[in-house]
C-alpha cells in the first residue's frame, strides 16, 4: 500500500500560498493554490520517488517550515496558533525549495514533469500539470508574488543542486 503524501503536499501548498500570496479574490486565490499544489506534488514525487521513500517521510515527518519561515521574515507571528503549529510541522523544505524553483524557471518545470513519466507515482496513469508548464495569461496573473523569481530565489536557491542531481538521475524507474 504506498504512503499517503498528501499531508506533505497540502501544508507544503499553503506554506507556500501564505508565504506568497494572490490578491484580487477567491478565484485568484484558488488559481494560485492550484499552480502551487502542482509543483508541490512534482517536487514531492521527485524528492520522494518510490512508495518506500514515501513510507518513510511520513512515518519521521519532513522538518517543519521554520528555516523557511526564518528566510521569509515570518519570525514572529508564526506559531500563534496551535493549530498552525500542526500543519507546519508537514512543510517539507526541500520541496518548498523544489517547488519554488520549478515555479519561476518553465524549462525546469517541464523537465520536472517529464522525468515523472515512468516514477511509481504515476504508473496508475498520467497526471495533469497544465497549469505549472503551460500557465494561461490567468494563471499568471494571479500568481504574480508566487512566480516572481526575484522573490522566490533565496528559497529556490536553498536545495538547487539537488534539484539538478534529481532531475539528471530522474526517479527510480517503477513502469
Amino acid at each position: 500500500m504506498p504512503a499517503d503524501l498528501a499531508p506533505l503536499i497540502s501544508a507544503t501548498t499553503q506554506w507556500l500560498t501564505r508565504a506568497f500570496p494572490a490578491g484580487g479574490g477567491a478565484l485568484t486565490a484558488a488559481l494560485a493554490e492550484a499552480q502551487a499544489r502542482q509543483a508541490v506534488t512534482v517536487a514531492t514525487w521527485l524528492r520522494y520517488p518510490t512508495d518506500l521513500d514515501a513510507a518513510l517521510v511520513a512515518l519521521v515527518g519532513p522538518g517543519g517550515s521554520a528555516r523557511l519561515d526564518a528566510l521569509t521574515g515570518a519570525r514572529g507571528h508564526v506559531a500563534a496558533d496551535p493549530q498552525d503549529l500542526a500543519w507546519r510541522s508537514w512543510v517539507d523544505e526541500v520541496v518548498a525549495s523544489w517547488a519554488a524553483h520549478l515555479l519561476t524557471a518553465p524549462d525546469a518545470a517541464e523537465e520536472a514533469v517529464r522525468a515523472l513519466e515512468m516514477s511509481e507515482h504515476t504508473c496508475a496513469g498520467p497526471a495533469e500539470f497544465r497549469r505549472l508548464t503551460e500557465p494561461s495569461p490567468h494563471d499568471l496573473a494571479a500568481t504574480a508574488l508566487l512566480r516572481h523569481p526575484d522573490l522566490l530565489e533565496p528559497i529556490a536557491r536553498l536545495h538547487h543542486a539537488g534539484l539538478l542531481d534529481r532531475l539528471r538521475l530522474g526517479p527510480a524507474r517503477a513502469c
